[in-house]
């Protein structure tokens, strides 16, 4: 049998960038920038003070008496599905695949700031209780918190109920998650899967990469040959996958087609990538292969682009050895901050807002080029293009990279 083709037949976000897909459209093409300084908690010893935060106003009024009990995750994912299923009423999923990063590490920082004062892992008594049989009052607090509670609510806000799985790969995770989904719509074992990724801001995750000293205090610049270290974000974003031959029977609307995804783990460092750039080189080409596309049938890139040192020279490697004739490519990270397993969730949804909108969104704070790279930056203003066929990459610690090839309808 033919692989099935797969088509997006809706898609929510909720980002600093805006909720929902016309206001997202409108930010892009502006080239806003949505970092501003951090005021959840305390970032005076931080060396970075800025991150693309979600506006409350962003998540859904209705919600806000329930939303006091709830993670700002579940909330997040609440307002991306909702904005989802406006779209297409009805899509009703066989199954979830969603990826984060922060939602177990939200977890980690809820469970330690639940412990009573003093204690900790140098006293004799620590833990007070084993994990997950906390005190009720205790209890009934960390129960928000699990990686799997927003998407839960975000169920439960839907109507849905489906089996879920979650995917926690570091910063590859919600591209994992799309990719996994696509493979499964496309050898047909599920007709309509919902995937995505969210991650909310939490302080243990921004004083870590503050402490790695990947932070940055400056503005954001991804491939600028002065880049400094990247923002933190926070996001959430899902995508209704359905074969083709479903979504065209029951009437729905096609936004775009996934017709690739590749993944390449190179095991070189904890946090650093391969200097060779190998990683994303074997990503991307298997993600080429998967859609049977050449690099020339490439229109644009939407790239990891941490504006990290490191992060940027082999993505940028990879990039202009694959596609030698060279290609625009453009990093929204610099609009709103990375966010880490949600980003290729949300970059995904902004591949397709770029491909049924056609323009190429911008690289905003970009001022020069890295001498060598063979890439054609959108430099600061987004750009009309008659684009067919983008990539969207993700790479994470640990070596992870993964990359998606998404078509018009």
């Amino acid at each position: 049998m033919l692989p099935r083709q797969v088509a997006v037949t809706a898609a929510g976000i909720v980002s600093p960038l805006g909720r929902g897909l016309a206001q997202t459209t409108r930010s892009l093409l502006a080239g806003r920038d949505c970092v501003s300084p951090v005021t959840r908690f305390e970032v005076a010893k931080c060396k970075s003070t800025t991150a693309g935060q979600v506006p409350d106003s962003f998540l859904d009024p209705a919600l806000e008496r329930k939303g006091k009990r709830l993670h700002r995750a579940s909330r997040m994912m609440m307002a991306a599905v909702n904005e989802l299923r406006e779209q297409d009423p009805g899509f009703v999923p066989r199954f979830l695949v969603i990826g984060s990063t922060s939602g177990g590490m939200s977890f980690g920082e809820a469970f330690f700031r639940s412990l009573p004062p003093g204690d900790g892992p140098r006293s004799p008594s620590w833990p007070p209780w084993p994990p997950f049989r906390a005190p009720r009052s205790r209890g009934a607090w960390l129960a928000n918190y699990p990686p799997q509670k927003p998407v839960l609510d975000a169920q439960e806000a839907a109507g849905y109920s489906a089996p879920c799985q979650i995917i926690a790969n570091a910063c590859a995770s919600g591209s994992n998650a799309i990719g996994h989904a696509f493979s499964l719509v496309q050898s047909g074992v599920y007709d309509r899967v919902l995937c995505g990724g969210y991650d909310a801001i939490s302080e243990l995750v921004f004083v870590g990469f503050d402490s790695l000293q990947a932070s940055t205090a400056e503005k954001c610049r991804p491939f600028d040959k002065d880049r400094t270290g990247l923002v933190l974000g926070e996001g959430a974003a899902l995508l209704a996958l359905e074969s083709l031959e479903s979504a065209s029977r029951r009437g729905a609307p096609i936004l775009a087609r996934i017709t690739g995804y590749g993944i390449f783990t190179d095991n070189h460092h904890l946090t650093q990538p391969h200097p060779s750039g190998n990683g994303p080189y074997m990503a991307m080409s298997r993600a080429l292969a998967s859609a049977r596309r050449n690099p020339s049938e490439i229109d644009y890139i939407n790239a990891h682009g941490t504006a990290t040192v490191f992060n940027d020279a082999t993505e940028a490697l990879a990039i202009s050895r694959l596609f030698e004739r060279g290609v625009p490519v453009s990093s929204t990270k610099a609009m709103m901050g990375h966010s880490l397993g949600a980003a290729g969730a949300v970059e995904a949804v902004f591949c397709i807002l770029a491909l049924r909108n056609r323009f190429l969104p911008p690289n905003i704070h970009f001022r020069a080029p890295e001498p060598g790279w063979n890439m054609e930056i959108i430099a600061n203003e987004a750009r009309e293009g008659d684009i067919r066929c983008v990539l969207s990459n993700s790479f994470g610690f640990g070596g992870t990279n993964a990359s998606i090839v998404l078509e018009s309808a």
